[in-house]
C-alpha cells in the first residue's frame, strides 16, 4: 500500500476516524474530569555521608559506598517505616479507618499491616542525582493529609534509621556489661587469693624478706667456712707429734721464759760441774732447780696443747651448729623463693584480670554511650507543606494524549474497515486487483481522457 492509497482510504473513511477520535477524546476528558483531584506533597531530606561519630570520633567509610543510597531508599519504602508512620499518626484509633478496614478485608489480618500497605501505594521516593538528597513524595486527595504523611515518613525514616544503628550498640552494651561483671568477679577472686596467700604465709614484703634471709644465709655460710678453717688448723696441731713445735707453744711467753731460764741454768750447771764437781752442793742445787724448771715447762706445754684440744672440740661443735643453721637457712630461702614464685603467679593473674576488667569496663562505657545517643546523619532539608494545586488528574495532558491515541485508533479503524471490504479507489488499486496494465482512466465527465502512467509505459 502506497502513501497515495493510504490518503485515499483516510479520505473515504474520515467520518469513522473522526468519530473514534471524538469518542476517545470525550471519554478521556470525561474520565479525567470525573477522577478526584490528587495532591502530592514532597519532603526533602539530606544525608551526611561523611559524618563523624560523636562518640568514637571516627567516620564510617561504608556510607560512601554505591549501595548506601539504595539501602536508604529501601528503608524508607519498608514495612517497618510504614508501620512507624501509622503509629506516629495514630491512624489505628480512627473509627472510620477501622470501618474501611472491615469493609476491605472482612476483619482478616492486622489493621496496621493493611494501613501500612495502603500508605506505601501512594508513596514515591526518589533520590536526587549526584547528591545526598532524597525526596519523599506522597499523594492523597487531601492536601493537608498528603503533607502530614510525607513529613511523617521522613520522621519515621529518621527514627527507624537511628534505631537500626543503635540496635547493635545496645546489644554490645548488654554483652560488655555482662563481661564486665564477669571480669570484676575474676579480679575479686584473684585479689582474694593473693591476700589469703599472704596472710597464710605471713608475707608482708616478699622481696625484702627474701633479701634478708639470703644475706643471713651468706653470713652463716661465711661463718661456717671460717670455723671449718679453724677446726682444720686445730686438728692438724693436735695431731702433731712434737708439742714444742706448735706455734702456740713457741709463742707462749711463759714457755719461752722457762726455756731461757733452763738454758741459763744448764750453762751454769755445766760450769759448776766442771769447777766444783758433780757432788758439790751448788751443783746439786742447780740440778734440782733445773729439774723444777723442766717440770714447769712440761706443765705449761701440756696446758697449751690442752687448750688446742679444747679449741678443736669447741670448733667441731660450732661447725656442727653452723652446718645445721646453714641447712635450716637454705630450706628457709628455698621456701621463700617458692613463695615468691607463687606470689608472682598470683600477682600476674591479678594484673591480667585487672587489665581485662579495665578493657571491658572501657568498652562497656563506650557501648553504653553509643546506645543512648540520639544523633543521626539525617536531617530534614525541606519539610512538606500542603500543596495548593492538584498533581492529578492532568486534564490538558490527558486530552493531548487522548488526541494522539484517538488519532491512531481512528486510522487503525479506517484501515481495518478498508481491508475488510476492499474497494477500488485509484488506478493502483485496479492494477493490484487485476494484475493487467491499464490503458487509461476517466477521472470525470468534464475532463478529457488522458493516457495513464502505466499505459504510457506499455
Amino acid at each position: 500500500m502506497s502513501f497515495h492509497q493510504f490518503l485515499l482510504i483516510l479520505r473515504a473513511r474520515y467520518i469513522a476516524a473522526l468519530a473514534v477520535l471524538f469518542v476517545t477524546v470525550a471519554a478521556v476528558t470525561g474520565y479525567s474530569l470525573w477522577l478526584p483531584k490528587q495532591y502530592s506533597a514532597s519532603t526533602a531530606i539530606v544525608l551526611d555521608v561523611k559524618s563523624v561519630d560523636p562518640v568514637t570520633g571516627t567516620s564510617s567509610q561504608s556510607m560512601a559506598g554505591a549501595g548506601y543510597m539504595a539501602t536508604q531508599l529501601d528503608i524508607i519504602n519498608s514495612d517497618r517505616t510504614a508501620r512507624a508512620v501509622v503509629k506516629n499518626l495514630k491512624l489505628e484509633g480512627s473509627s472510620s479507618v477501622q470501618e474501611m478496614w472491615l469493609d476491605a478485608t472482612k476483619g482478616r489480618g492486622q489493621l496496621i499491616d493493611w494501613l501500612s500497605s495502603l500508605l506505601q501505594k501512594n508513596l514515591d521516593v526518589k533520590p536526587s542525582r549526584e547528591s545526598s538528597v532524597i525526596n519523599i513524595n506522597y499523594t492523597a486527595t487531601d492536601p493537608a493529609f498528603a503533607a502530614t504523611v510525607a513529613n511523617a515518613f521522613a520522621q519515621a525514616y529518621i527514627d527507624v534509621n537511628l534505631d537500626l544503628r543503635l540496635a547493635p550498640a545496645r546489644q554490645y552494651a548488654a554483652f560488655f556489661e555482662e563481661q564486665t561483671k564477669t571480669a570484676r568477679l575474676q579480679v575479686e577472686q584473684a585479689q582474694k587469693a593473693l591476700s589469703d596467700y599472704q596472710q597464710k604465709n605471713g608475707i608482708v614484703s616478699a622481696d625484702d624478706r627474701l633479701d634478708y634471709e639470703t644475706a643471713k644465709l651468706n653470713d652463716t655460710s661465711s661463718q661456717l667456712t671460717g670455723v671449718q678453717a679453724q677446726t682444720t688448723d686445730s686438728q692438724s696441731k693436735r695431731q702433731s707429734s712434737k708439742a714444742d713445735t706448735i706455734a702456740e707453744v713457741m709463742q707462749n711467753p711463759l714457755v719461752n721464759g722457762l726455756k731461757t731460764d733452763i738454758a741459763r741454768l744448764e750453762a751454769r750447771l755445766v760450769e759448776s760441774s766442771g769447777n766444783l764437781g758433780k757432788n758439790h752442793p751448788q751443783t746439786l742445787r742447780s740440778q734440782s732447780e733445773l729439774a723444777t724448771l723442766k717440770s714447769q715447762l712440761e706443765q705449761e706445754t701440756a696446758k697449751v696443747t690442752s687448750s688446742i684440744e679444747t679449741t678443736y672440740q669447741v670448733g667441731k661443735q660450732r661447725e656442727q651448729q653452723l652446718s645445721n643453721a646453714l641447712s635450716t637457712q637454705k630450706g628457709r630461702v628455698l621456701m621463700l623463693n617458692k613463695q615468691r614464685d607463687e606470689l608472682i603467679v598470683l600477682r600476674r593473674e591479678l594484673d591480667s584480670a585487672q587489665r581485662l576488667f579495665d578493657s571491658m569496663s572501657a568498652r562497656a562505657s563506650q557501648s553504653n554511650v553509643e546506645s543512648k545517643t540520639d544523633q543521626t546523619n539525617i536531617a530534614v532539608l525541606n519539610p512538606a507543606i500542603a500543596p495548593t494545586k492538584a498533581s492529578s488528574p492532568r486534564v490538558f495532558l490527558n486530552v493531548l494524549v487522548s488526541v494522539f491515541i484517538g488519532t491512531l485508533l481512528g486510522i487503525g479503524l479506517a484501515l481495518a474497515l478498508e481491508l475488510r471490504r476492499r474497494r477500488v479507489r485509484s488506478d493502483e488499486d485496479l492494477l493490484d486487483a487485476l494484475g493487467i496494465p491499464m490503458l487509461g482512466q476517466i477521472s470525470s465527465a468534464n475532463r478529457v481522457m488522458k493516457p495513464s502512467r502505466l499505459g504510457a509505459r506499455a
